[in-house]
């Protein structure tokens, strides 16, 4: 057996774990194999967050989740400028709305403070309304989080990924992983797309972490239960109307629903918070979003009428404990990162980090920052640049060069929802009514499953 034949490390999904770690252990220098059965990263759980960058204000003190979430929290920011990655500095508000909630800003303060974010801060009705004047007169006083902003969910870790295949990083993509055996020193990995081998294997399978585990080690060290999130986008228009992240007093259940505009000039509200046993399957539902429009427009009138843009649904990889589920096995070379919720996004980086502790190795290579294109409407577009060529998607103002440089970039999407992460096409008012089929015609041949032409 040649030892070009056998990576250092495989990595059991591509969501934001899973890219980031990628990045982690091909930057120490190792030879990894990133392993995805969808037909494009971040095509899972992942896909579907709310995009803020945590603090960690509010996270259980002395947890591994704030250690990486503060953690990949400081790394973000220092690498960002490099990659072109945007921040949308807005600070977030965990409002109160009745005596009760204001009563806990109090203990919500000094645990922000126990967590070392020293600069949150409760602030009265007349601070409050100064900030956020379009709020409901119910508001009556907030816990202010000011370093809390607003990210691009996906180009980071397209970043990522990139920089980690420049360092020689292979990334299998449409490949299921069925099961695998450890001899003692190599595990023999059994795919849709044939064997491979590895000494170590890195579980960041998400909703099926826990299946991957039962596959390889014939048990499993926690249960997925999948938790529907769903989320109402609200037109462009209505963004001038919100400043900061609105958030409620959280339960011991969760963080409640959250009022934010994005990075691609919309406002947000979700997630719900719905049990399933469906681990593939996130449907939208008509009470559930006239629900979240209801209490988007208590929270924020001015919201009144505002057209909908889009709805959409994800599926947390909850399990039947709150707290990260890291597996260390080092007999079988083992590593899972499990039951990484709605704060992944936010500790990738760190939980990366942290994993390549628990596997012994440290960096030893200079990243590489590839260059992304900005999504960001807060800062200047191409389209705003000559010799575009032309606008496809009218609604976003993606152009045509920038569909050409993600189909012929050095890790192209393989079907529509990765294009649209990576140009924003498809994602505005008419959700590519009008720009599909040329979009189609553009990328005839270049997708797994190719775009109907109406």
């Amino acid at each position: 057996m040649a030892d070009n034949d056998i990576y250092d490390v495989a990595i059991i999904g591509a969501g934001v774990v899973g890219c980031a770690t990628a990045r982690r252990f091909a930057l120490a220098g190792l030879k990894v194999l990133l392993i995805e059965k969808g037909a494009d990263i971040l095509s899972g759980a992942s896909k579907a967050n709310s995009a803020i960058l945590h603090t960690g204000f509010d996270a259980p003190a002395g947890s591994l989740e704030l250690e990486c979430m503060q953690a990949g929290y400081d790394e973000y920011l220092a690498i960002r400028e490099a990659r072109n990655l945007p921040l949308l500095e807005t600070g977030s508000l965990v409002v109160a709305w009745t005596e009760a909630d204001e009563a806990r800003l109090e203990l919500l303060e000094a645990q922000a403070h126990a967590n070392g974010v020293a600069d949150a801060h409760r602030i009265g009705r007349p601070d409050l309304r100064a900030l956020e004047p379009n709020l409901a007169d119910a508001a009556q006083a907030a816990l202010r989080v000011p370093r809390e902003h607003i990210i691009d969910p996906w180009s980071p870790f397209l970043s990522y990924v990139i920089e980690a295949q420049s360092l020689g990083a292979r990334i299998e993509r449409s490949t299921e992983v069925s099961g695998g055996e450890f001899d003692g020193q190599f595990w023999r990995i059994e795919t849709g797309r044939g064997q491979f081998l590895a000494r170590w294997v890195v579980n960041a399978a998400g909703l099926f972490g826990d299946t991957i585990e039962k596959a390889f080690l014939g048990d499993a060290s926690f249960t997925i239960k999948p938790r529907k999130g769903q989320f109402v986008v609200f037109d462009k228009a209505a963004a001038q109307f919100l400043n900061s992240i609105i958030l409620p007093v959280p339960s011991e259940r969760t963080k409640g629903l959250v009022l934010t505009r994005t990075i691609f000039g919309n406002l947000l509200v979700g997630p719900t918070a719905e049990e399933q046993q469906d681990r593939t399957r996130a449907a939208v539902s008509t009470p559930e979003l006239e629900m979240l429009i209801a209490k988007a427009v208590e929270i924020l009138p001015a919201l009144d009428g505002m057209p909908v843009t889009a709805t959409y649904a994800g599926l947390r990889p909850a399990t039947e404990e709150k707290h990260y589920r890291i597996r260390y096995d080092p007999d079988r070379h083992w590593l899972t990162a499990g039951g990484i919720r709605s704060t992944g996004m936010t500790s990738a980086l760190g939980l990366a980090q942290h994993l390549l502790r628990l596997y012994g190795g440290e960096v030893t290579t200079q990243p590489a920052a590839p260059t992304m294109p900005n999504l960001a409407e807060h800062a200047p577009r191409d389209w705003q640049k000559a010799g575009y060529g032309e606008i496809v998607c009218h609604c976003e103002m993606v152009t045509r060069r920038e569909i050409d440089a993600a189909l012929d970039g050095p890790f192209p999407p393989r079907d529509f929802g990765g294009l649209k992460r990576r140009t924003r096409c498809g994602m505005g008012r008419c959700q590519g009514f009008y720009c599909m089929g040329h979009l189609a015609e553009l990328t005839q041949g270049r997708l797994d499953e190719p775009l109907a032409v109406s």
